[in-house]
């Protein structure tokens, strides 16, 4: 995932969650909205409850690639922000990416 396709700064982070819709599955929670870029931008939100930095940072890696394999980022204009629960560890990596390839299929941003 390109920088300019990352959500990075916490007023985004916050206006997005605030000013979005919601959908909901078992380890992810996605806010979305539309924004008046050209590109589609993604923000990634993992608890400290879930594990330490370095689980933490492995969910992140592992669903930033999740998102570069379903998401076509220059045909859409969304900013999205996903909140990752600690049931992600539960399953696996391709579980995982079904789930979320089904959530980001319903705001119509997959490839």
């Amino acid at each position: 995932m390109k920088v300019i396709n990352r959500i990075k700064d916490n007023e985004e982070f916050v206006l997005t969650v605030k000013k979005s819709q919601t959908l909901k599955e078992t380890p992810y929670i996605v806010h979305y909205r539309k924004n008046e870029l050209n590109v589609c931008r993604i923000g990634l939100s993992v608890s400290r409850r879930i594990g330490n930095a370095v689980t933490r940072n492995r969910i992140k890696r592992q669903t930033r690639a999740m998102c570069d394999s379903l998401i076509d980022y220059s045909s859409h204009t969304f900013d999205v922000v996903i909140v990752i629960k600690g049931e992600f560890l539960n399953s696996t990596f391709d579980v995982n990416k079904q789930i979320l390839n089904k959530l980001l299929s319903k705001i119509g941003i997959t490839k």
